[in-house]
């Protein structure tokens, strides 16, 4: 649409089977919640999902050939599974793996109809399961698969253990739960499940070869345990001289228990994404596989190591604190840093704290205070508001960020985990505030403290944080404020207000919007660790 720089892409898409009036006013109410909810914005997108589910996406650049796979939000039923989990995992991970298969290589015809998939799970013996997936046309099928599998997995790895819920991303959708919906199951007929073939396996190590023994000898993962000495011991403190290899998820290293069985043990790295339940779920899986051509797996150690007692992170909070004030203050120029997260703070032997990665940096001049920017860049969740929405950016933006990076150092917990408050969702800052507001902050704590803490000491730092996340950037604390109110007690501290992107409660949502098993109920909130790289020039 249009011509020259003022050229515009858009689509509009709805699922298969739509009635064209209904259709229309799906995208028609998408388009509308696009321009109220991202005002100034020159690339949104929309699943929307009432009635019926539809897609509305515009940008000022060509998107129909691309692989935008963030930013991404989820939803989640708060009803957990009741019955067996692992079975319900095993069972949810070969419908979906089908599922994935299906919509990534459908090829309905026209174009508006490819990538779509809606199925139920198998009726026997397994609560009743219905699952959509669905991606825009113009990309790829490998995208299309990458996309759901990759929405599949971040699921499991936060909310395995919910009955339905969905995640929503530039190029495809994905949502299920335990009632039909969207009224994309009226013709749909529940399929056999597939035939797994009985065997039983050859006798190993001695052990009997009656199939139910391994099982029973094997259920749980206790019983598969080892402790962190025996291992250490076995490697040789892991020296780098028995290691045997390295992959994606963490290095081998051989080891030789007392009574000379030779060992191969894997040590997962820090920055693996797969869950602890997932971990010992697949530690179960893998050790009932017995063949002489298989690996047998004898056990596992689970317990993190390394974690920061409460000390050591308020000795970080000051050095990031000094840190941010000679950027903003100290130094020839003030820098706005743009992207201060977690992930840029790196910690030398000495869990001195050092702020890296300049790649968003701006510099000001002597007399500016803010700027504006048409390209937005930076980390979702870490953003102030005003800088997210409207593109203004200063000190103060910072600041928010460094409110939020100390919430994430008192509770161990990302911002983008999810909580549900007296009926209430949002992230780990909307949680923060509103256990504030009831007198209860310490209860967001990480409880690997243990009883190792000063109780005003951490109070008084979730205080801070909560006055450098207000909305307003003209309330929120300088750097230089902030050092003083962590080195002195005898400074009172103001009243904090409500932070940036509170959300509403659910039960002010729409009620018509699905009937009693609407997505109302469910618990939504953006993810946001995921980042904008669109950089603009200095």
């Amino acid at each position: 649409m249009g011509e020259g720089p003022g050229r515009i892409y858009a689509l509009g898409l709805c699922i298969p089977g739509t009635e064209p009036l209904a259709c229309s006013e799906c995208i028609r109410s998408a388009s509308e919640d696009l321009l109220l909810s991202c005002p100034n914005q020159t690339d949104s997108f929309n699943w929307r999902a009432r009635k019926t589910l539809c897609f509305v996406r515009y940008s000022d650049s060509s998107f129909f050939d691309q692989s935008d796979l963030e930013p991404y939000q989820a939803e989640y039923n708060v009803k957990e599974y009741p019955g067996n989990i692992t079975e319900y995992n095993r069972t949810m991970e070969a419908f979906m793996s089908r599922m994935i298969a299906a919509a990534s290589s459908s090829t309905l015809g026209l174009p508006a109809r490819r990538y779509y998939a809606a199925d139920m799970t198998p009726s026997q013996d397994f609560v009743k399961i219905y699952a959509l997936m669905q991606c825009i046309p113009g990309i790829s099928s490998g995208t299309c698969n990458e996309c759901l599998f990759g929405s599949v997995q971040r699921f499991q790895l936060c909310c395995g253990k919910y009955i339905g819920g969905s995640i929503r991303r530039p190029v495809c959708f994905f949502r299920f739960d335990q009632f039909r919906f969207l009224g994309a199951f009226e013709n749909i007929i529940s399929s056999p499940p597939p035939q797994i073939p009985q065997a039983t396996p050859p006798p190993l190590g001695g052990l009997p070869s009656s199939t139910k023994k391994v099982d029973e000898d094997i259920t749980s993962p206790q019983s598969l345990q080892f402790d962190f000495k025996t291992l250490d011991a076995a490697t040789d403190k892991f020296s780098g001289k028995n290691k045997i290899g390295q992959g994606g998820f963490g290095e081998v290293y051989k080891g030789t228990f007392p009574n000379g069985t030779e060992i191969a043990v894997k040590r997962l790295s820090r920055n693996s994404v797969q869950g602890l339940r997932e971990f010992k779920n697949e530690v179960v899986v893998v050790a009932k596989l017995q063949h002489r051509n298989l690996v047998r797996i004898l056990g596992f150690y689970s317990v993190k190591q390394l974690q920061l007692d409460w000390t050591t992170r308020h000795n970080i909070i000051g050095g990031i604190a000094r840190g941010m004030l000679y950027l903003h203050h100290d130094s020839r120029f003030t820098i706005i840093h743009r992207d201060l997260k977690a992930s840029n703070i790196l910690l030398d032997d000495d869990m001195k704290p050092k702020i890296a990665d300049f790649g968003m940096a701006r510099i000001f001049g002597i007399e500016q205070t803010r700027a504006e920017t048409s390209k937005i860049a930076g980390t979702y969740g870490y953003m102030a508001p005003e800088y997210a929405m409207h593109g203004r950016f200063s000190v103060k933006s910072d600041v928010y960020s460094f409110g939020v990076l100390v919430l994430e150092i008192i509770t161990g917990k990302k911002n983008s985990c999810f909580y549900q408050t007296d009926g209430f969702a949002g992230n780990l800052v909307m949680h923060v505030w509103r256990l504030w507001r009831k007198g209860l902050a310490l209860e967001i704590m990480d409880p690997t403290f243990g009883e190792n803490y000063q109780s005003d000491e951490v109070t008084r730092c979730i205080h801070i944080a909560l006055l450098c996340v207000q909305e307003d950037p003209e309330v929120r604390p300088m750097m230089s404020t902030i050092i003083l109110l962590l080195t002195s007690n005898t400074i009172t501290l103001q009243v904090p207000r409500a932070p940036g992107f509170f959300f509403q409660s659910n039960r002010d949502r729409d009620p018509e919007a699905e009937g009693s098993n609407s997505l109302g109920k469910l618990v939504a909130c953006s993810i946001t660790d995921a980042s904008i790289t669109d950089l603009d020039p200095r």
